[in-house]
């Protein structure tokens, strides 16, 4: 390996990082097109390796969206800490895989130690069986692997050898305002996107526990934590009471909001979810490790084991416990734990509580400062997600715009309730309370230049 190479890779990089302060967040579509010069047909000749990362750096850092800076409030999008960064680029050079536990026993270590501290700092309950992913896409795939294992198991049918062909049918109850992740995790595991029992949610999405059918046979309650526009909590608790009285799996499809149970401050908005059968969440949100990195828990480990391990083969280990492969979908894999292990170590408890209470500290201040301005809030900011509109659906639409173009920040946009809302998600370490000012500053600018 050549030194100069990585120690170069090394210096683009943190000279990358220092410009995210000043540049825009959004780049420019003269250095969008130069993208075109990367690509083409593959190079009969190889290049130079310090070439290659020289033009990589030159063409493709401008064209880069910087979420990894503090002005970025699209999708719910963390940015990486420093100390899971560097842990990322460790990680990277030893090139583990994490198939079995004697492919690599310190990253099989690491992974453990950093489901046992993200499960303690959620409120997961401690025999809890975690497992690193993608992130909450597949984290919602294997959590409801394990409960249609669960359900079918109980009404004496094997899945995992038969199939769906012939099983009793399993009956899926969510919420109006289920996430998108959840309907295709449905899908991929073959229940289906439509055959789904929606129930109302109030005009926050909370789930109404009141309008819950009655739940007959094999059942599994989508519930939800934090949702993805508001921030608002279902009633986990109460759903879970009548779930569990019927013999229902409850799933809690939790991406960024469980990491509220890490702020005392918060908590209470958690409160019941630890009751739950199965919960999906993603790292690379409010953890703020590098892409990708999610997490998926199960009350029973066995049941996640049934439904992601695969046929037997001579030349893998096996072992009384499980090697990590038979609690995930890939067998191949990368470290993921170690960056999740060097963010928590690095922040610790009181750490980790500042970084989720700071995030909604800024939350509200930008909605104080906007509604201030004239806009209209369109949610109650528990968490860290803020709706805001500029009057009709076609000037907010044209705010939206016209902030992303204006760099300073970029919020994205969405419908609410049938109204067009820009969305703000205020999701990384490295936001400040400069960065919120200068954003809703430019933010009220842009939106007051359109309407004079």
């Amino acid at each position: 390996m050549d030194e100069r190479l990585l120690t170069d890779a090394a210096i683009r990089a943190n000279r990358y990082l220092v410009s995210l302060k000043t540049r825009a967040v959004a780049p420019t579509e003269e250095a969008v097109e130069r993208i075109d010069r990367l690509c083409g047909p593959l190079p009969e000749d190889g290049e130079d390796p310090s070439s290659v990362l020289e033009l990589l750096d030159e063409l493709g850092s401008p064209a880069t969206v910087a979420s990894a800076g503090g002005r970025y409030f699209g999708f719910v999008i963390g940015s990486a800490l420093p100390a899971a960064l560097a842990a990322n680029w460790l990680a990277g050079a030893w090139d583990q895989n994490t198939a079995v536990e004697s492919m690599s026993p310190v990253a099989a270590r690491l992974e453990t130690t950093a489901l046992e501290w993200i499960g303690d700092s959620l409120g997961i309950p401690p025999n809890a069986r975690g497992a690193f992913v993608t992130g909450d896409t597949m984290a919602n795939f294997s959590g409801l692997a394990a409960a249609r294992h669960s359900v079918l198991e109980a009404a004496g049918w094997d899945v995992e050898a038969r199939g769906l062909f012939g099983a009793p049918p399993v009956t899926v109850v969510v919420g109006d305002e289920v996430h998108v992740s959840v309907l295709k995790a449905l899908a991929l595991i073959g229940f289906g996107r439509d055959r789904v029992v929606r129930v109302p949610t109030d005009e926050q999405g909370r789930m109404r526990v009141d309008q819950v059918p009655d739940l007959h046979g094999p059942t599994v309650v989508c519930a939800q934590a934090g949702n993805v526009n508001t921030g608002a909590f279902d009633p986990v608790r109460e759903i879970c009471e009548r779930a569990h009285r019927e013999g229902a799996w409850v799933h809690v499809d939790a991406a960024f909001g469980l990491w509220a149970n890490a702020s005392p401050g918060r908590r209470a908005l958690t409160a019941g979810v630890e009751e739950a059968d199965s919960w999906a969440i993603d790292a690379h949100k409010w953890l703020n490790v590098p892409y990708d990195s999610g997490v998926v828990f199960v009350r029973e480990g066995r049941h996640l084991r049934a439904a992601m391990s695969g046929a037997p083969a001579a030349y893998l280990p096996q072992s009384v416990r499980g090697e990590p492969m038979e609690y995930v979908p890939e067998m191949s894999r990368r470290a993921r734990g170690v960056d999740a292990w060097a963010a928590l170590r690095s922040l610790g408890r009181s750490g980790l509580s500042e970084l989720v209470e700071r995030s909604c500290r800024h939350a509200s201040r930008m909605a104080t400062l906007l509604q201030s301005g004239g806009c209209r809030i369109l949610n109650e900011v528990v968490l860290n997600q803020v709706l805001v509109s500029f009057g009709s659906d076609d000037e907010t639409r044209r705010v939206i715009d016209a902030v992303q173009r204006d760099g300073t920040c970029w919020c994205g946009g969405t419908v609410w309730h049938g109204t067009a809302a820009m969305r703000i998600s205020v999701s990384s370490w490295a936001t400040t309370e400069d960065d919120i000012e200068r954003s809703a500053a430019a933010i009220l600018r842009v939106a007051s230049n359109l309407t004079t």
